[in-house]
């Protein structure tokens, strides 16, 4: 197959999932071609899969807006009836106000340019990841060039507004959508009528090859603690950082490191600052898969204390490289994380439960840890393995193409 992928920013090194599938159906024959809508603003040191991912992607917003204007027109004339039912399904779907309109008829641009490239290069299918605003382009082109469209539900983003972002329409407009989680498929078909719940699949992301083999690495005596994310309100940081607060208050000794970049960075850094922790945590900032790697093995534990997610992926990693992880109790990480078993699960926002469960794993036996570490390296193996997920994938996109 010759299959389109389309996001809102693609070739991030947090793109993991994404990045995953695209090379395991390259690896299986298939020929894809990525597409974003624009580029990561403010990039670090790239890692050399996502520089290659990025060299060979279609960034859609850094070409000429004459040529939006163009294509849009050349589409009209070839097709006027598929554009006249493309502007009808843009008013359709909008959001109120003028910026809604707008921000359509971007999309309807961006749709255009997405039409005629997928027919220069024979696309059979368009697959889209996240179903936010890069999913209404993909629904649009898909109108406009007869190309069927799917796509991947992650959350939690869309589950804040899944009226504005059409979530129902979209899926029942998909040739079929797919869903990380038991979680994920459960707010979708909130959201959706229920004569179009049989689009709704669940294909789990997955690890890379790299991570599908447990690590034996012993777990170190001291206690280090890791945390993997953007630095974003949805993360919780403020919390994790209020229970660190509580240990070194009563006088535990541990180290904490923050991996990641995100809009508030400088307000986390004032925060460590205001509660002289500048020699507990340390703030790495973004960081390649390999390094994100190796900081995970010099850890006890990952910790997330995230207010909301979808699954993310680096608890799979952390599990694969046989270290436990202490996440909150929330959307699909409790199908993953064990509490007891090969972590701990703590309510969200509460400082108190958070700040126990940092204390088991300082105090815990490194090898208690490890085995906790290899229980979770077996749920991966069982329930997110790249292979069984790629053929869940490439047959439903072979039903959509060759139905």
């Amino acid at each position: 197959m010759k299959i389109a992928y389309i996001t809102s920013v693609y070739g991030r090194s947090s793109d993991t999932f994404i990045r995953n599938e695209v090379l395991g159906l390259r690896d299986r024959g298939h020929e894809v071609y990525t597409f974003s809508i624009r580029r990561e603003s403010g990039q670090g040191e790239l890692s050399i899969d996502v520089a290659s991912e990025q060299s060979t992607t279609d960034y859609i917003l850094e070409k000429p807006l004459i040529l939006l204007i163009y294509s849009t027109l050349l589409v009209f004339i070839c097709s006027p009836l598929r554009m006249c039912r493309a502007i009808l399904l843009a008013w359709k779907t909008h959001i109120p106000g003028i910026k809604g309109l707008f921000n359509q008829c971007a999309y309807l641009l961006e749709a255009s340019y997405l039409t005629r490239r997928m027919g220069k290069l024979g696309i059979d299918i368009l697959h889209n990841h996240i179903a936010e605003n890069s999913a209404n382009v993909a629904m649009l082109a898909s109108l406009l060039s007869n190309v069927p469209f799917s796509m991947t539900v992650h959350g939690p983003g869309i589950f804040f507004h899944p009226k504005q972002w059409v979530l129902g329409e979209k899926v029942a407009r998909s040739a079929f959508t797919a869903t990380i989680t038991n979680f994920c498929r459960s707010q979708c078909m909130l959201f959706t009528d229920t004569k179009y719940w049989h689009k709704l699949h669940i294909i789990r992301c997955a690890v890379g090859k790299d991570f599908e083999s447990p690590s034996t690495i012993p777990i170190s005596e001291a206690p280090r603690l890791v945390f993997v994310g953007r630095l974003c309100a949805e993360k919780g940081m403020q919390i994790l950082i209020q229970a660190v607060t509580k240990l070194v208050e009563s006088e535990f000794s541990l180290e904490l490191i923050l991996i990641g970049d995100g809009p508030m960075r400088s307000e986390i850094e004032a925060l460590i600052k205001q509660k002289n922790l500048g020699s507990v945590i340390q703030i790495l900032g973004a960081k390649s898969s390999s390094d994100v790697r190796n900081e995970i093995k010099q850890s006890r534990a990952l910790v997330l204390p995230s207010f909301a997610e979808g699954l993310p992926v680096v608890i799979m990693e952390a599990f694969a490289l046989g270290r436990p992880v202490v996440a909150t109790q929330i959307a699909g990480i409790p199908e993953l994380v064990v509490n007891g078993v090969n972590g701990w699960l703590v309510p969200p926002g509460s400082v108190e439960c958070l700040e126990h469960a940092l204390i088991e794993v300082i105090t815990t036996r490194p090898s208690v840890l490890q085995q906790m570490g290899l229980e979770g390296a077996g749920r991966v193996q069982e329930f997110h393995k790249l292979s069984n997920e790629l053929d869940k994938l490439e047959c439903l996109l072979k039903s959509a193409v060759y139905q």
